[in-house]
């Protein structure tokens, strides 16, 4: 029968180290906070139950934590008087009886579920506490993993520790698993008889050794378990998860020639085969397909972009953009909440917004959809095939048939049937020798004394 597993994570605490009236863990990386970070590597690690423990006033810390995990279950810390205090609060989560207890902290975006399914491995192996540990460059100020022969035997805070301890190098991450059948009784155990008052979970390690129960550390990379507390870690702790990303989607078959200076959201899906050019950006909520080209300077949210489309550069799909297979999206262009359909062309200086263009269809430069009136929006039709000539603004609701052609320079308040031309413009009219009055008009109206303009220079 497979191991039943509760996550605990530890979400007190405000923004004052950030500088910010936003609670810590709500600081994104790659778009989305630290604690669903925390929360989605757990359900990957198999976790089925999640306890947050919170602090007062953190509703807006509960609603991110169930937008990635809907059912899970909050409790508050009301005083902050260390991490086994923190756990406890989630005494009733931790009394249904799972297997296996994961205890995991809100600032720590870049664990890996591989090294959480490590952890729980530990206590299948018979261990009562697997303590996660990394060795530090620079390990001042971090508790110390104490082993003998082999086996860690205490974890040592750094102002606790003695000389010789304070020579290790293999530090305390933080992140434990424990066993759900001796969890409880091991953290009631905890005392307070330390420097500051308060109840570590580190004291779990001699708990569990007094009482004859397996105690195992793991080792993960440094970066993995990197806390978050100032705005520098948060800008470090980006960098280390997109560098992770982009390689993931490189080995998977898209071409990056600058990986460096591409930004990817957490949920960011890109087709192999696909070529992703310098200096983009990828928001939440974007998927594009295979054999794409995006290329420099265009950013992308909430939107999809299908089979072999072309975007930018310079443009910009927003919220509701799809683009069809084979589609073009060109310099300057920006599309909102719109279907650009196969093999579509929509290649500069344009705005598509509440829309549908056909496939086929060709959109001339500097079109515009005007499809606010300032008080509703409105949805512009272009047929497939239609060619809609440049500098046209199309004034929704409007609909132009397929096939159909605008003449450059309209403003289209009427749909168009298919197949018809739509022109929506004043007949030009051209008087010859007019100009040369126009001037003598002017200089008949210039005040008495006034130098005349003078002529533009040459190059």
């Amino acid at each position: 029968m497979a191991r039943t597993c509760l996550s605990i994570v530890l979400a007190a605490g405000d923004g004052t180290r950030m500088r910010s009236a936003t609670p810590k863990v709500l600081h994104p990386v790659a778009g989305l906070a630290m604690v669903s970070h925390v929360l989605k590597a757990a359900a990957a690690a198999g976790g089925e139950a999640a306890a947050v423990v919170v602090g007062h006033g953190a509703a807006p810390v509960e609603a991110a934590c169930r937008s990635v995990w809907p059912g899970a279950g909050f409790f508050e810390q009301k005083e902050r008087l260390g991490t086994a205090h923190a756990v406890l609060a989630a005494r009733a989560a931790i009394a249904r009886g799972h297997d296996d207890i994961l205890v995991l902290f809100g600032d720590t975006p870049l664990i890996r579920p591989e090294t959480l399914r490590r952890l729980r491995l530990g206590l299948q192996n018979g261990a009562a506490v697997a303590v996660l540990g990394f060795h530090a460059e620079d390990p001042t100020g971090y508790g110390r993993l104490i082993e003998k022969g082999g086996e860690l035997v205490a974890i040592r805070e750094h102002r606790e520790a003695s000389p010789a301890e304070l020579k290790v190098d293999f530090c305390n991450a933080g992140i434990m698993a424990l066993s759900g059948k001796h969890a409880l009784s091991m953290l009631e155990k905890v005392g307070n008889a330390n420097s500051k008052g308060e109840y570590y979970l580190t004291d779990l390690v001699e708990i569990a050794r007094g009482r004859n129960l397996g105690v195992v550390a793991m080792q993960a990379e440094e970066e993995e378990v990197l806390g978050v507390n100032t705005r520098v870690e948060l800008a470090r702790a980006e960098a280390i998860w997109q560098e992770r990303r982009r390689n993931e989607l490189m080995l998977s078959g898209v071409a990056m020639p600058a990986p460096e200076t591409v930004f990817l959201a957490h949920d960011t899906q890109i087709g192999r085969d696909s070529l992703v050019e310098p200096n983009v950006v990828f928001a939440p909520g974007v998927a594009v397909g295979q054999r794409c080209r995006i290329r420099s300077f265009s950013h992308f949210e909430e939107c999809t972009v299908a089979d072999g489309a072309i975007v930018g550069p310079f443009a910009r799909l927003r919220p509701g953009a799809r683009i069809g297979a084979d589609a073009h999206v060109g310099n300057f262009v920006e599309i909102k909440n719109a279907d650009v359909e196969k093999g579509a062309k929509v290649n500069h200086l344009t705005y598509i917004g509440d829309a549908r263009v056909g496939a086929a269809a060709n959109i001339g430069a500097g079109t515009i959809t005007c499809n606010y009136d300032g008080v509703a929006k409105h949805h512009t039709d272009i047929g497939a095939g239609a060619f809609i000539g440049s500098n046209s603004a199309l004034v929704a609701p409007v609909k132009i048939g397929d096939g159909a052609y605008v003449a450059s320079g309209s403003v289209i308040t009427r749909d168009v049937p298919p197949d018809a031309l739509g022109v929506a413009r004043a007949r030009q009219a051209n008087k010859e020798g007019y100009a040369g009055r126009i001037r003598e008009r002017a200089r008949a109206a210039r005040p008495a004394g006034k130098p005349a303009a003078k002529p533009a220079s040459k190059r």
